[in-house]
């Protein structure tokens, strides 16, 4: 009769182990994209937040009303980078190509 282990390794072949985890640039920089629009949301999502904080316990005065309006444009061009950062790669991966 068998050992426990000899049956795992004859059940188990060679073909079936892990590959190693390098990706293609392709694949690095579709993850990077990924990775870059969810901070950017994140961070604009922050600002939003935070103007609209500090635009609700301003109290009418015109300077804290500002700084608000200064938060919530901050969100806005995160927002708009976010979206654009697809565009962005792919103007950046044409230069490479070139």
């Amino acid at each position: 009769m068998r050992s426990v282990i000899e049956q795992l390794l004859s059940a188990a072949p060679l073909a079936d182990a892990p590959t190693p985890a390098v990706k293609s640039l392709p694949d690095v920089i579709s993850s990077l994209t990924s990775w870059i629009i969810g901070i950017l949301a994140g961070v604009a999502t922050l600002f939003l937040t935070i103007g609209g904080l500090r635009y609700l316990a301003a109290g009418g005065d015109p300077a804290e009303v500002e700084r608000a309006k200064g938060s919530l444009r901050s969100a806005m061009l995160g927002y708009a980078l976010a979206l654009l950062a697809p565009v962005l790669i792919e103007i950046v991966r044409g230069i490479v190509r070139a």
